[in-house]
């Protein structure tokens, strides 16, 4: 068993006697690996985000929330391909890249058989070239897009000029291969598109952000025409 698959079955294991522990020598012996192995793989699961716990004393052990876990995902080759391609686009200067890693792990844990064999069989024929990335302003614009707070910016504009910026986050623009953050910009009162690789610093403010119609504030510019990508149209709720 490879360490993808003992990840996956040790969430199942839990899940199916959650929220009762288990030992770590219960894990081992169901796997049949070392209770150093099984001691390592809960710790990574821990690491990347999976609700596992730890309870220590008599009658304690390992533990997970079934209600945040995954159930197997039954990809068929094609989707899991598709679904390595997605994640190699996701690179690091992208917004919510690392929760997209994690995300990326919990998925492939879930994944069996022949759709985790062409994922993995794909993803090692994929190179990108590394982008410039900030990781504060990053997780800068993350913030302010989930707490709908202004944030603010310094800026340099394709000529290179250099401002400062009081900006109300609307939302993100993805094209050919740039993000941008669309927001009302307190300076121009107007729109604006603010691509991510030249914002140089960005800090959040506690001033709340009005609400923005992203359409209303793209219309007129170079990127008027946007639209919802089709694959996000089932995250999406019905109007």
């Amino acid at each position: 068993m490879n360490r993808t698959a003992r990840l996956y079955a040790l969430v199942e294991e839990l899940r199916a006697v959650a929220p009762r522990p288990l030992t770590v020598a219960a894990l081992a012996a169901h796997l049949e690996v070392s209770t150093r192995t099984v001691q390592r793989d809960l710790q990574a699961l821990m690491e990347t985000g999976v609700p596992v716990r730890t309870t220590p004393g008599r009658g304690g052990g390992w533990s997970i929330d079934p209600a945040m876990t995954l159930p197997p995902i039954h990809f068929t080759a094609e989707e899991a391909s598709a679904l390595a391609v997605a994640l190699a686009a996701t690179d690091a200067f992208a917004p919510y890249a690392g929760a997209a890693r994690t995300a990326a792990q919990k998925i492939a844990a879930s994944m069996t058989g022949p759709a985790s064999a062409a994922a993995q069989q794909l993803a090692t024929r994929i190179v990108a070239l590394p982008a410039p990335s900030d990781a504060a302003v990053r997780t800068a614009v993350e913030q302010a897009l989930t707490t709908h707070t202004v944030l603010r910016l310094s800026y340099t504009d394709a000529a290179g000029r250099e401002s400062e910026r009081l900006v109300e986050p609307a939302g993100l623009l993805t094209a050919d291969g740039r993000w941008y953050l669309i927001a009302w910009c307190h300076t121009r009162q107007a729109g604006r598109g603010f691509r991510l690789d030249r914002i140089t610093a960005a800090t959040p403010t506690t001033e709340q952000a009005r609400p923005h119609d992203l359409t209303e504030l793209l219309r007129g510019s170079a990127a008027a025409d946007a639209v919802q990508p089709t694959t996000l149209a089932p995250l999406t709720p019905p109007s």
